[in-house]
């Protein structure tokens, strides 16, 4: 395992994917061959089952399964971030438990959604989870219904295991919180390249390096306004509707994964596809994922 320190160095992290197979179950070999091409691009760690990786979707046994298989493969070249967070303490705490058995270097830890509580219950649950080991703390209020605010952060951010902070709610955040000390990965692609380069953010957790981390990588390297604005449109289609269904879709349209959709989530629409048919096809073919861009029809699509 990784210290706190070598992860913090970790600029570019991708929500990586999970592909499936026509059965709807983890298509690992596909899965491998997205997070080489992830490596090869120069992309600093993966967080695996996430939103993105549709660990909502998955049992306990595939989604522990899937990160220890990622140790396996892939910890000597990536930090691995296992998403075992919970709106369900318990449950939390001994997926957290399996995750660190298995070798990850951190967990990416959430409030409790849905079944939501008080803060000083927020507070006795990000401390038990902390206490088990490294964790990235992850503010979505979108999907939480709960804003993280700093009064809770900021003493959380005392913990020996607290890496930083998963931000969605703006680049005022990021700032404020890049000045007291605390570490933040931009949840938002459209602003990581600004919130890295203007507001010195740690980094980004993002969902468009699955398709182009290539150029991800560039984004977070160096300042370049030309390139963030240019990618601007690909990155606003990639959340037209609630992640993941556009990427899942894009990946599709590539042939880099199968079309197969676990639901509830099914694919854009035709308008949609057209739409990001025009911002993929545009790009340089070594710059994303997959091979030239096509419409993926309702016939071709599998749904699990």
């Amino acid at each position: 395992m990784r210290s706190l320190e070598q992860i913090k160095q970790a600029s570019l992290i991708t929500a990586i994917k999970t592909p499936y197979l026509t059965t709807g179950e983890i298509d690992l070999a596909t899965y491998d061959k997205l997070v080489n091409q992830q490596i090869a691009a120069g992309v600093d760690g993966i967080v695996v089952g996430g939103t993105t990786g549709e660990g909502q979707l998955m049992n306990w046994e595939e989604h522990l399964m899937l990160i220890a298989h990622s140790v396996n493969k892939f910890a000597d070249k990536l930090v691995i971030v296992g998403n075992t967070g919970s709106n369900n303490t318990r449950e939390a705490i001994k997926a957290t438990e399996y995750g660190f058995a298995s070798g990850m270097d951190a967990a990416l830890q959430i409030n409790p959604y849905y079944g939501r509580t008080s803060l000083a219950g927020v507070k006795e649950h990000f401390k038990r989870l902390l206490d088990i080991g490294p964790a990235f703390i992850y503010n979505v209020a979108g999907r939480t219904g709960q804003d993280l605010t700093p009064d809770l952060i900021e003493p959380l951010a005392q913990h020996a295991n607290f890496i930083g902070v998963k931000e969605c709610g703006g680049n005022d955040r990021i700032a404020h919180y890049e000045q007291q000390g605390i570490a933040c990965w931009s949840g938002n692609d459209d602003e990581a390249h600004d919130a890295r380069h203007q507001l010195n953010a740690h980094g980004v957790i993002s969902v468009t390096s699955n398709l182009i981390p290539g150029l991800f990588r560039q984004l977070m390297d160096k300042r370049n306004d030309e390139l963030n604005t240019s990618l601007q449109p690909l990155m606003q289609w990639l959340f037209c509707e609630p992640n993941p269904i556009a990427i899942n879709t894009a990946l599709m349209m590539t042939k880099a994964v199968k079309p197969v959709f676990r639901l509830p989530y099914v694919p854009l629409n035709q308008a949609q596809q057209q739409q990001g048919l025009h911002y993929i096809n545009q790009l340089n073919n070594d710059d994303f994922v997959g091979n030239t861009a096509q419409l993926v029809t309702e016939q071709d699509v599998l749904l699990r």
